[in-house]
């Protein structure tokens, strides 16, 4: 037990160091008076059955205050009214329209493919995708746009704020936070970043591993766009997030910048509506994130469990409750500190191990759907593969 509690708190307070590091360096968007000289910016939306948030998603785009930008909505064969609220926005405002996706090829997943397209019907020296489901006050792209140009970047991406109205959504979404802000290497990646000399000595397979999106707002310079080939270089990968910001990352050494942010003052997101939702969403991504190494998920997915699981349980072994006390408290410090920051839910960090049972319920449900039958989103069903890809028609079998 000694050595149990010695694991726990060894992960605890590494995640603790961890969260503290990326807090401090993890910017936030904030307004500016004014952005010129920069550029054409082309934002691209696209769109499958999103009735029900496309037209406020829309609206917020045209309301930006950046002096020169488009709007392009990919409608990607829905069965509801999303063209029709286009279209409309559309025929009021000429710098936005509408496209009609086309049959979605082998070898890629829907949203890679509907992107693709979107890149190519874009006109602007920047290209910024956005989804269907986020919302952007005036000053979004503006102040994008500055820390863009501020800090060099190929790719800026930023997160909005998750917004949870059902107890599914508050239970589960905020694990999201505690896995990606405890664990992925922002501050190792901008520390690199602005070391080149330190950087020549680090692999470009592990440089890659540092890499990371959030596909609710990816800004990317075209002409750094098509250097690593785009959404064609990831068309099999369902999260393409990830794998984009991986592309870039392993092209530091070339001269490539990758930067996330925290765009939660000026941005909103509502991923899903409900619990099923929150499963199904949650069961595409979860195993594809890992690109098939079993290693990784289950190093991952067993520090979660011990670490964030297990101390809950140990409060109610005889002889183990001081120890179990102290692991609680950092384990609830970690997720106050989330809460406060990115303002989550409060019953969701209150509830943590509900929600941290139910995402590691989700984690194995992925697994076990995308190595058997594939897992489906949208009326499409995706078996994961995980091999390079270079430009051009697409090849393999990730779409069904």
């Amino acid at each position: 037990m000694l050595l149990l509690h010695g694991v726990i708190l060894t992960i605890l307070t590494l995640s603790l160091l961890g969260l503290s590091l990326n807090l401090i360096c993890l910017k936030s968007l904030a307004r500016v008076r004014e952005v010129s000289g920069v550029g054409k910016v082309s934002i691209l939306v696209p769109a499958r059955d999103e009735e029900r948030s496309i037209g406020e998603c829309v609206g917020s785009l045209l309301g930006q205050d950046y002096p020169d930008f488009e709007v392009i909505v990919l409608n990607d064969n829905s069965s509801d009214r999303t063209g029709e609220i286009v279209q409309k926005l559309a025929a009021g405002d000429a710098r936005c329209r509408l496209i009609a996706g086309t049959e979605l090829p082998p070898g890629w997943t829907g949203k890679n493919w509907a992107c693709h397209q979107l890149s190519q019907a874009a006109t602007g020296e920047w290209l910024l995708f956005t989804d269907a489901d986020t919302v952007h006050s005036s000053g979004t792209l503006s102040a994008a746009m500055a820390m863009a140009v501020s800090q060099r970047t190929d790719l800026l991406s930023a997160w909005p704020r998750l917004l949870t109205l059902s107890l599914g959504e508050r239970l589960v979404i905020p694990v999201l936070h505690v896995i990606a802000l405890c664990w992925f290497p922002l501050a190792t990646l901008r520390w690199l970043q602005d070391r080149p000399w330190l950087l020549a000595r680090v692999s470009r397979e592990m440089l890659r591993s540092f890499g990371g999106a959030n596909g609710q707002f990816v800004l990317f310079r075209r002409e750094s766009y098509e250097r690593i080939g785009g959404h064609a270089a990831v068309r099999n990968h369902i999260v393409e997030d990830l794998a984009l910001g991986r592309e870039v990352a392993s092209r530091m050494k070339e001269g490539m910048r990758l930067m996330n942010c925290d765009a939660a003052p000026l941005a909103d997101c509502r991923m899903y509506r409900n619990f099923r939702e929150v499963c199904e969403g949650f069961t595409k991504n979860a195993h594809a994130a890992f690109e098939g190494s079993m290693l990784t998920w289950v190093l991952v997915g067993g520090s979660q469990f011990v670490a964030f699981f297990l101390p809950f349980l140990l409060l109610f072994v005889p002889g183990q409750l001081r120890w179990a006390l102290v692991e609680v408290g950092l384990i609830y410090a970690i997720r106050v500190a989330l809460a406060v920051r990115f303002r989550t839910s409060w019953v969701g960090c209150a509830l943590h191990p509900v929600g941290q049972l139910l995402a590691m319920c989700i984690g194995i449900r992925s697994w076990v759907k995308s190595v058997g039958s594939g897992v489906q989103w949208k009326g499409r069903t995706y078996r994961p593969v995980f091999t390079p890809q270079e430009p051009g028609p697409g090849v393999g079998s990730a779409a069904e």
